[in-house]
């Protein structure tokens, strides 16, 4: 069985291990020059940096079992801390290393800058949430939830609003409260110990999956070719031609905007997506420069968050349309400084990189359906970030459903 995974993205890339591992022959074609889609290493004059900051949990379970497969070693590639949010205007809110509820239970008594009653009403509002599996009657918007629930305190400014952020890449206005739930289920709500720790990576992105997938399924006896784009695919007979290569199987493991060039034809109900950028910029301070933690939250200004690298490189993370976009590179970098140093104290704006993608990910917007992994062609199924139901664009969802769909191709290959 001859299968053929298009996009090397962590979708393709997981896609492609599940295949091999089970046995099949795969070959994966990536248009770029190396694997990894939009979570990857970026090579540019100032050293190897990651195409943007991707957000990694505990209970990024598939993630973690996926990158030990293929021998790169969670425990060695990623920093595990208790989850904390703290911000430059005296919030904190962190949980304790012990197994949930009591954790978050604890971590809600004991955030600063929120008043009681708050902290009370909020835990409520958890319970209700668990109790009802962080199912809504309706979709509808982040901002118009919290609003319904009575969230309207500090905790909505500090806490809820900046995580929707963060992990929708959507403005609160305009995400999904519904997904957001899901995201909370599996985080704050979830029961599993470890859940909520932040995982900040020691290495790149495309080290800790994309650099040993590719090895370990060259190891295997697949081919992975980058720079080989493909621009159409033909059924020949019951399979396909990719190339001028005949294979049983196909996977489509591409962003959602490339999606329909490829579809052998109209019978494919495609989402109507809307895209959000993300921008990074990359500071490289002297060495000795550290932020509180290594996540830090932003309020009053441009940025939303700053990652601490290491070795003096902060990273500042521009999520979803906004005001940021008005502003000319020099003067978001020098407002950015600016913030930085609210942490740091004073010192001179040092060299910085701006990574952006315009259209980085899709809108999490409410009543998104997913995009189907089924399709009306045999052997031809789908497979990405924007196919997960359960999440927004997430490194989970994208692996989840590149499980998926091989699973999908291989339970086919037995019928």
């Amino acid at each position: 069985m001859k299968i053929a995974v298009i996009g090397g993205g962590w979708a393709g890339i997981a896609a492609a291990v599940e295949l091999a591992h089970r046995g099949a022959s795969v070959t994966l074609f990536e248009a770029g020059r190396q694997l990894g889609g939009r979570a990857r290493r970026a090579d540019t004059a100032d050293g190897s940096l990651d195409n943007g900051q991707h957000l990694l949990l505990g209970a990024y379970t598939d993630t973690l079992a996926l990158m030990q497969r293929v021998g790169a070693d969670p425990a060695r590639l990623l920093r595990r801390l208790p989850l904390e949010v703290r911000d430059n205007q005296g919030f904190r809110l962190a949980l304790p290393p012990w197994a949930p509820p009591l954790n978050l239970a604890w971590g809600l008594l004991t955030a600063r800058g929120v008043p009681l009653g708050e902290k009370l009403r909020t835990a409520l509002w958890m319970q209700g949430l668990k109790y009802r599996q962080f199912r809504l009657k309706r979709d509808s918007s982040v901002s118009h939830w919290l609003d319904a629930a009575g969230q309207t305190g500090v905790l909505r400014q500090r806490l809820w609003e900046p995580l929707c952020l963060a992990a929708l890449n959507t403005p609160p206005a305009l995400a999904s409260a519904q997904r957001f739930a899901r995201v909370l289920r599996d985080s704050l709500g979830s029961p599993l110990p470890g859940a909520t720790d932040l995982l900040l990576p020691r290495q790149t992105l495309s080290e800790l999956l994309p650099d040993p997938a590719g090895a370990w399924l060259q190891a295997q006896g697949a081919r992975v070719l980058t720079r080989r784009r493909v621009r159409q695919l033909q059924q020949d007979g019951a399979g396909w031609r990719v190339e001028e290569e005949q294979f049983d199987q196909l996977i489509l493991a591409v962003a959602p905007q490339h999606l329909a060039a490829l579809l052998p034809g109209p019978g494919l109900p495609l989402p109507d997506y809307r895209y959000e950028p993300i921008a990074t910029l990359y500071f490289h301070y002297p060495a000795d420069t550290a932020l509180p933690f290594p996540l830090m939250a932003l309020h009053g200004g441009h940025g939303q968050w700053l990652v601490d690298r290491g070795q003096g490189v902060i990273a500042a993370s521009l999520s979803g349309h906004g005001p940021w976009e008005t502003l000319e590179e020099t003067a978001l970098a020098a407002a950015l400084h600016e913030e930085i140093c609210s942490f740091t104290g004073p010192r001179p704006l040092s060299p910085y990189r701006l990574i952006k993608e315009q259209r980085a990910t899709f809108a999490c917007t409410p009543d998104l359906p997913a995009c189907p992994q089924t399709t009306p062609w045999p052997g031809l199924w789908i497979a990405g970030d924007h196919c997960w139901a359960d999440y927004p664009a997430t490194l989970e969802g994208a692996v989840r459903s590149g499980l998926a769909a091989a699973r999908l191709s291989l339970a086919a290959r037995r019928t």
